[in-house]
């Protein structure tokens, strides 16, 4: 049987840089180098990667981080959890994520018009902080009419406050904790 292809980041962005790397990290090789830690925009990974010695971030930068010609990045250290995100990571993923929904909004307006049960008695859409039952149906009976062209015509037919907060808060969930649905993320 053929193992799926693996699936990699291309693009990435910037959340903290480490000068002097991650106080217990287990990478021998490159200890005491600086660090960067990145979340992906394809699948949502988390990873910690070695910058080029002249390469300069800011959070909030999109960087290349694909297998050929990396102009940043040196080499990728490898995946790594929500936990060892520094503070000023985690502090600095949400407005990351934004930009990667918001940059991408036809993947999860596409969620919004297709998304399916999960179970007879839960539906993909009420994963999503701030969606019930009736936001749900709500939702349902919009896109059965039309479907959604954007995130402003979703709001302006149901009622339905910053859907892209709201899919940051689900993905960061995705990231953080034991999930039995990854709707979003790449499971680990």
């Amino acid at each position: 049987m053929e193992r799926p292809p693996k699936k990699y980041e291309e693009h990435a962005y910037v959340l903290d840089e480490l000068p002097h790397g991650r106080p217990g990290a287990q990478r021998s090789q490159y200890h005491g180098r600086a660090v960067i830690q990145i979340v992906g925009d394809s699948y949502f990974t988390l990873l910690e990667a070695v910058p080029h010695r002249n390469a300069s971030f800011a959070p909030g930068d999109r960087i290349y981080v694909g297998k050929k010609g990396r102009t940043k990045v040196e080499h990728i250290l490898g995946r790594i959890t929500y936990d060892e995100l520094t503070s000023g990571a985690k502090a600095e993923l949400p407005v990351a994520l934004e930009a990667i929904i918001g940059a991408d909004e036809a993947r999860f307006i596409h969620f919004f018009n297709n998304s399916q049960s999960l179970t007879p008695r839960m539906h993909a859409m009420e994963l999503i902080p701030g969606i019930g039952k009736r936001l749900m149906w709500q939702i349902i009976e919009q896109r059965e009419r039309v479907p959604f062209d954007g995130f402003e015509d979703l709001q302006s037919r149901v009622n339905l406050t910053d859907p892209v907060r709201l899919l940051g808060r689900r993905i960061i969930k995705e990231l953080s904790e034991e999930e039995k649905y990854q709707l979003f993320v790449r499971p680990g």
